[in-house]
């Protein structure tokens, strides 16, 4: 058959469709289908009377998102941020679209390093127990007893005796190592209140004694292999094998993740796992789950697991983002610095002398944080990405400021119009949406891919699709609000006519950018 006689066959077999006006065939043999603009008119008065929503899911899942674990004693850093931002916004996502989600900050709270802080705090704080020692820079107090545990095999003798005493949660050591985690814990806090962060701490001390437990169903499984004292497990051949106990009788970061994933699939009742760690785990993760099938924790026909990996942040100089002086970027001063030149900027611009200086700092927070966020997601999480205050602050193309910015520009034409989202909402009833121009359907046909756009991320979990389609978005506005006048005025400037379909579009597409900003955790501004 030639190309065109196969396009007529398939025309002929298509049955109708609410969303299809027309089937035609072109040239050589195209099919061109011209969408029914009835189904916009349905579809977009649904929307602004019932707001952004999708059709119920087939089944409500339980979903775990394990993020950001961050690690007690140490400050947060770039890292984290990544970390931070994607697990949120997954977790937004697949709560909007009706799943139960369970968020999971697991805590680097247990280990080796517990032993030479409490040790170290018991030499330099000994009255720790009575009197709460000063303690807030934890960065340096770890600093001081990791040197002291590397230098002094006497300290380092200790600090293994501090070990043990903490897993066997002698109260003694389990005051000290709960005062060193509240320290953290408070500092931790502030960042996530900053971001927007929420995630529930199980940290993997918790898993102690199911660890415990697990290695002795593991032995009985006959699953564990003896190599030069450790006991290791094989999930494949051609990978690395677990180290679930050490020679030292010890567990490892392998054991509380096999112990973990146990936990979250048959105490949590988890239908999906998600962990939001940076790439160089891959082979990690790949192992657990091959471990997790082997020893029949884990049914892949019935939960399934992602890595939801990303690269690592760059400076301008292509390299890993670190201070001048070659230290990790700490979150914090990432944070102060984005909120310093937001300032800056909106000063520069006059912004100061027409805001109110409540007005002023929602607006600096929210761009700040938004911009930082937005750089983030806008790329996808797999490559790693230049970070750049510069670019990223920029009030054209595909950034925060700009979309924030295309936001409050639309609003402002409903206010101008006398308009509130209640009364559009109101006029919504009556009303139908105008979509006779070609630039009002093109637009309204941007906003009909909102749904498809957030099935595709289901599938991928990466997120720079719904960045792409909320600057499709703008792009399909700003040309729409160029060719389409919205409120006509007369030459003293008085309002004559206000085309009220027209509002309705912009109320529409306001209400979906506001859902696409909540989904990636940027909050919006009435005023900038």
């Amino acid at each position: 058959s030639n190309p065109r006689e196969v396009a007529q066959k398939l025309v002929s077999e298509v049955p109708e469709f609410s969303w299809v006006k027309k089937l035609e065939i072109a040239g050589p043999g195209f099919i061109n289908i011209t969408l029914d603009r009835s189904i916009g008119h349905r579809t977009l008065s649904d929307l602004l009377l019932k707001g952004v929503h999708l059709p119920p899911v087939e089944r409500k899942l339980t979903i775990v998102v394990d993020f950001p674990s961050a690690n007690i004693a140490k400050d947060m850093h770039v890292g984290h941020l990544r970390a931070g931002i994607i697990g949120e916004s997954t977790s937004r996502l697949l709560e909007f679209i009706g799943h139960n989600v369970i968020r999971v900050d697991h805590l680097g709270d247990w280990g080796t390093q517990f032993g030479m802080l409490i040790a170290h705090l018991q030499d330099i704080f000994p009255d720790y127990q009575t009197k709460s020692p000063p303690i807030s820079d934890l960065q340096k107090f770890y600093k001081e007893s990791k040197k002291r545990f590397d230098e002094d095999p006497e300290f380092k003798k200790r600090a293994y005796e501090c070990v043990v005493k903490l897993q066997s949660f002698d109260p003694v050591y389990t005051k000290a190592w709960q005062l060193i985690c509240d320290v953290s814990r408070k500092e931790f806090q502030k960042i996530y209140t900053r971001l927007d962060i929420t995630s529930k701490e199980i940290g993997e001390s918790f898993y102690q004694t199911r660890m415990e437990k697990l290695v002795k169903e593991l032995e009985q499984k006959g699953l564990l292999e003896e190599d030069e004292g450790r006991k290791v497990m094989w999930g494949r051949t051609d990978r690395i094998p677990f180290t679930i106990v050490k020679s030292d009788g010890g567990f490892t970061y392998d054991t509380s993740d096999m112990a973990t994933i146990n936990y979250r699939i048959h105490e949590q009742k988890a239908d999906w796992i998600i962990y939001v760690v940076d790439a160089g785990q891959a082979t990690h993760f790949e192992v657990l789950e091959a471990c997790a099938i082997k020893a029949g924790i884990m049914d892949p026909k019935k939960v399934r697991m992602d890595h939801v990996s990303f690269g690592v942040v760059l400076g301008e100089d292509k390299k890993k983002f670190k201070t001048r002086s070659g230290e990790t970027v700490k979150l914090a001063a990432l944070l102060d610095e984005g909120l310093k030149r937001v300032g800056e900027k909106l000063k520069e611009k006059g912004r100061d002398q027409v805001l109110t200086p409540e007005e002023l700092k929602t607006a600096q927070e929210a761009l700040a944080y938004g911009c930082i966020k937005y750089a983030d997601l806008s790329h996808n999480r797999i490559h790693e990405y230049v970070f750049s205050f510069d670019k990223m602050l920029e009030d054209k193309g595909n950034t925060a400021v700009y979309l924030l910015y295309m936001l409050t520009r639309i609003r402002s034409i409903a206010r101008l119009a006398g308009h509130t989202p209640e009364s559009m909402k109101e006029a919504a009833k009556s009303t139908p949406v105008s979509l006779d121009h070609e630039k009002e359907w093109n637009l309204a046909k941007v906003i009909l891919r909102f749904n498809e756009t957030i099935e595709k991320i289901t599938r991928d979990l990466c997120l720079h699709h719904l960045c792409e389609y909320l600057y499709d978005l703008s792009t399909a506005f700003s040309e729409f609000y160029d060719s389409c006048y919205c409120v006509e005025k007369d030459s003293t400037g008085e309002i004559k006519v206000i085309h009220i379909g027209r509002l309705l579009l912009c109320e529409a597409t306001a209400t979906v950018m506001e859902k696409c900003f909540n989904i990636l955790g940027i909050r919006t501004v009435s005023k900038m």
